[in-house]
């Protein structure tokens, strides 16, 4: 078994919903995150899937601590981070960074690739400043950049060319574990393909943990070793890419694979539209979050918050009744 590097243990991130200007009053709590378990393996890449408003992008920030936890805890190297000083905090940034979804957003305008490039080198105090223009220059070279680009702004890159900066930027302090929260959904399907293709070569020649964030199964399964699928702040099934794939135990997942757009015509798969729009993570429904849409909700889903249960080999999905659903066909 491979070195557990980050793990999650009923990870719980809820924001209070307060009214009112002179007198505030708490009215509800949002449950962005509701008790997330896993963990990631040295090396490994886990895709988190799920539709927009499940919880990805918050489950993000609060691994990074960029988010407080209001209950459970991140650990990273065996260190409970959600128990350290802001120093120690600091530190560990060093070893986990992130990949913002707009590469465009995430750079800073003002400044030149260098100056982005070079600021956590000099932050983390990583090497003697004469140094900092060779690493810089690998830094380019190693995302497929020209370092003679090194002075120009975020402007003057293509979308393509500004995602790979913010690759370079979350390698600079050689971190072991990498978010990638949807960095392909800004860009052109040409340009997805080149960027997924770097980031699966960097995870081979650096050995990097990566989270893998994204709506859309049929990219998740092209980097993915592992699958978890979110859905209203909650994990409800995860596995290998493989079992997920072609062997989904949960409806939510079912459902998401089946509107996988595809090439053939007709492929003998079956277009599941679900009823009915997401629930609120400030008002979820009792028991399974996901029943009012469930085709196979009985009462008993109704009960109780189904735990992830064992639905074969390194597979497990949140549902009571995942053995009487059939799998769907997957070309």
């Amino acid at each position: 078994m491979a070195e557990t590097l980050l793990e999650l243990r009923d990870v719980r991130t809820h924001f209070p919903v307060e009214t009112g200007f002179v007198r505030r009053r708490h009215v509800g709590t949002v449950k962005a995150v509701d008790g997330v378990s896993f963990a990631l393996a040295r090396g490994e890449v886990l895709g988190l899937v799920g539709e927009s408003g499940c919880g990805k992008s918050t489950l993000a920030r609060t691994i990074l601590q960029l988010l407080p936890t209001t209950g459970g805890s991140v650990w990273l190297g065996g260190k409970n981070l959600t128990a350290g000083t802001a120093d120690e905090v600091k530190l560990a940034r060093r070893h986990m960074q992130m990949v913002f979804q707009d590469p465009f957003a995430s750079l800073n305008p003002r400044m030149t690739v260098f100056d982005t490039l070079a600021e956590p080198l000099r932050v983390h105090d990583v090497c003697p400043p004469l140094e900092i223009p060779g690493r810089v220059a690998q830094l380019m070279e190693r995302v497929g950049l020209s370092a003679r680009f090194m002075r120009k702004y975020p402007h003057e890159f293509s979308g393509g060319q500004r995602q790979r900066i913010a690759i370079a930027r979350a390698l600079a302090l050689e971190p072991q574990l990498v978010i990638a929260d949807e960095p392909v959904s800004a860009l052109d399907v040409s340009i997805q393909a080149q960027i997924l293709n770097l980031l699966a070569q960097l995870v081979r020649d650096m050995n990097l943990s990566l989270l893998f964030i994204a709506h859309d199964l049929s990219v998740v399964k092209h980097v993915s070793d592992r699958v978890a699928v979110m859905y209203l702040g909650k994990i409800v099934e995860l596995g290998t890419a493989t079992e997920v794939m072609e062997r989904p135990r949960h409806p939510y997942t079912r459902a998401l694979i089946s509107a996988i757009p595809t090439v053939h015509t007709v492929d003998g798969r079956t277009r599941i539209v679900l009823g009915g729009d997401p629930p609120s993570p400030l008002d979820p429904p009792p028991g399974c979050p996901f029943h009012p849409r469930c085709p196979y909700a009985v009462e008993k889903c109704k009960a109780a918050v189904p735990p992830l249960l064992p639905a074969g080999p390194e597979h497990t999905a949140a549902c009571v009744r995942w053995d009487e659903i059939p799998s769907p066909h997957v070309s």
